[in-house]
């Protein structure tokens, strides 16, 4: 048990103090490069411009660099290999033991990691080159989709036809058998969580959120017997508290896509890894751990079909959801301060329905 909890520590606070070293260097190459946005403001999906977004945010984000999440997802890698290279190369038996990348546990979210850090990557860097194919700079939404529904595509195939994964848990050890539907499922949870990565709006507002969703898995996948998973999680933990360090307010960069995209990929991984096939409901608590995601996609949503279907109509004075906040009043420290409370409420209860009901 003790060597358990070290497991998952060790690697959190490794990526942690990796992802603080490796900061200065790619900030400096951030700043020196120029790589921001080249044209300040936004645009709504309609091409219009974003009249409440570009009132707050403009300035700073022409001035601000993006690829931030390259800070998280680097150093989780550097920790990977770190302790997989001591594994191998001495033999001490203590580095055998807490090395955590095994083929059933983390290189299924490991390699998703990596596939959405790659995508963001080159998005990002097409919006700061001003190259698009989308009225919001980079990659359009339904490239960017695409590419997300094809990654998600290879995962749940290989849960359904190498792993046999075709239910979901109910609580008290029930579930519910889709078979092969288990695949679109998959997919469509899957772009509902990353279309809430617009959640990366305000200075710290999404590493925080992302920190704590990541934890909450890390416990449940602990109360499970995945102890790898549980580490590869509390990596991810480690390296996101390493960019929010540098990501609060004023922020020295931004997560964008490279980081958003790879990260809630990897969190509708984990919320199935920790489901059926280890019998557990990770997946049922999802809406409750992730609210703060669907939610905001669910804004977005609602606000393009209110225009859409209400001769421009809108519901909330901006979309996402945090940005209404900051519409109506509220400082943007007030409303990431709030966000954190309440996913850190919500990450709770859904630890808790996951003990309590497997």
């Amino acid at each position: 048990m003790l060597l358990d909890v070290v497991k998952i520590i060790l690697p959190t606070a490794l990526t942690f103090f990796i992802g603080i070293l490796i900061t200065s260097p790619i900030t400096d190459f951030l700043y020196k490069n120029k790589m921001w946005k080249s044209k300040a403001g936004k645009l709504d999906t309609s091409g219009n411009t974003a009249s409440v977004f570009n009132k707050f945010h403009s300035e700073t984000e022409a001035k601000t660099p993006r690829m931030g999440g390259i800070v998280i997802w680097l150093s989780v890698l550097i920790v990977v290999f770190l302790l997989l290279l001591l594994s191998k190369i001495t033999s001490i038996d203590f580095f055998k033991k807490i090395d955590f990348l095994s083929r059933n546990q983390t290189w299924i979210p490991l390699t998703a990691m990596i596939l959405g850090a790659v995508i963001g990557l080159i998005d990002d860097l097409f919006e700061i080159k001003g190259k698009s194919d989308g009225i919001a700079g980079g990659i359009s939404s339904t490239k960017r989709l695409a590419l997300v529904s094809i990654i998600s595509l290879f995962v749940a195939s290989w849960f359904y036809f190498k792993l046999g994964v075709s239910s979901i848990s109910l609580p008290f050890q029930y579930y519910i058998d889709i078979g092969f539907l288990i695949i679109p499922f998959f997919i469509l949870v899957t772009i509902i969580i990353y279309s809430g990565g617009v959640i990366d709006g305000l200075d710290g507002l999404s590493g925080g959120i992302f920190a704590i969703m990541f934890s909450a898995y890390g416990i449940i996948a602990f109360s499970l017997g995945q102890i790898n998973l549980a580490a590869f999680c509390g990596a991810i933990v480690g390296g996101t508290l390493a960019f929010l360090w540098f990501n609060i307010p004023p922020a020295r960069f931004y997560m964008t896509e490279t980081g958003s995209m790879s990260l809630t990929i990897v969190l509708a991984i984990v919320a199935f890894m920790t489901d059926h096939i280890v019998g557990g409901i990770g997946f049922l608590v999802l809406p409750i751990i992730a609210f703060p995601l669907i939610a905001t996609a669910g804004s977005s949503f609602i606000q393009i079909m209110s225009k859409k279907y209400r001769n421009g109509k809108k519901v909330f004075l901006a979309a996402p959801l945090h940005y209404h906040f900051e519409a109506i009043g509220w400082p943007s420290y007030k409303v990431v301060m709030r966000y954190w409370i309440i996913s850190v409420i919500l990450a709770t209860i859904g630890i808790l329905f996951a003990l309590l009901f497997v």
